[in-house]
C-alpha cells in the first residue's frame, strides 16, 4: 500500500498546477491566503458563487465536466445535500485520500482563529463538529443548487466510493461513522416534529444500500 506521502505526491495534473503549501500539499482553489500562509480551514468569500457561475472544479479551479464528484461525510449520503460545490472525480478522489483531515479519522478539526474574518467560515447547512472518520466520494451527473438555502442537492449517485486512512473504507468503518453521526440529525428532526423524524428514517433506508458490502 502506498504511503501517505506517496499518495500526496501522486496528484492529478490539474492539482499539480496549483500552488503548494510548506508541506507540499496542493492548495485547493477555494483556500484563502491569510497572515502569510494558506489557511485550509476556510473558504475564501465569494468562491462558492464563482464556482457555480464559472462552472469550475471546487478543488482545482479548472472547467468542470460531468460526471462530477462531491466529497462528503456519511450524513450527506443521508440527506443528499452539500454546502460545497462539486469537483472533478479525480480531484475528489485525491482529496479523500490525501487531505489530512479526511484521510486520518482521529485528526480533530483545527480550532478557528478569532482574528480571521468570520465571513471566511460562513457556510450553509449544518456542520457536525467532528471528524466523521470516513470520506465519501459521491459521483453524480445531476447536481443542483438552491440559492435560497445555499445548499447543493448532490443528485443521484452514479457510483460511490468510501475512504478512510487513504484507502477504501470497510463496512465497519462506514457504519461506525453513520451510527455516531445520526443522533445529531435525529435530535434536530425530533425538534421539528414527527414528520421530520419519518422523513429522516426514510432517508436512512435509502442511504443504506450505498454502504460497502
Amino acid at each position: 500500500m502506498p504511503t501517505h506521502r506517496e499518495i500526496v505526491d501522486k496528484m492529478p495534473l490539474a492539482l499539480a498546477k496549483r500552488p503548494k503549501n510548506d508541506k507540499g500539499y496542493p492548495v485547493p482553489w477555494f483556500v484563502p491566503w491569510h497572515d502569510g500562509a494558506w489557511d485550509f480551514r476556510f473558504i475564501r468569500p465569494g468562491k462558492i458563487e464563482e464556482a457555480i457561475q464559472r462552472n469550475v472544479c471546487w478543488t482545482c479551479g479548472e472547467t468542470l465536466e460531468r460526471p462530477c464528484a462531491f466529497v462528503v461525510g456519511p450524513m450527506c449520503a443521508v440527506n443528499r445535500t452539500s454546502a460545497e460545490p462539486p469537483s472533478h472525480v479525480e480531484c475528489g478522489v485525491y482529496a479523500a485520500k490525501a487531505c489530512p483531515f479526511l484521510a486520518r479519522p482521529k485528526l480533530e478539526r483545527l480550532s478557528r482563529r478569532t482574528d480571521l474574518d468570520t465571513t471566511l467560515a460562513n457556510t450553509a447547512g449544518i456542520m457536525l463538529d467532528r471528524n466523521p472518520g470516513v470520506a465519501l466520494v459521491w459521483v453524480t451527473t445531476n447536481p443542483s443548487y438552491d440559492p435560497r438555502l445555499r445548499l447543493f442537492d448532490i443528485g443521484d449517485p452514479v457510483r460511490t466510493v468510501w475512504y478512510a486512512h487513504s484507502r477504501k473504507a470497510t463496512r465497519e468503518e462506514v457504519m461506525e461513522s453513520i451510527n455516531t453521526g445520526l443522533p445529531s440529525l435525529r435530535t434536530l428532526a425530533e425538534e421539528e416534529g414527527p414528520e421530520a423524524v419519518a422523513e429522516l428514517d426514510s432517508m436512512v433506508v435509502r442511504a443504506m444500500p450505498l454502504v460497502p458490502a
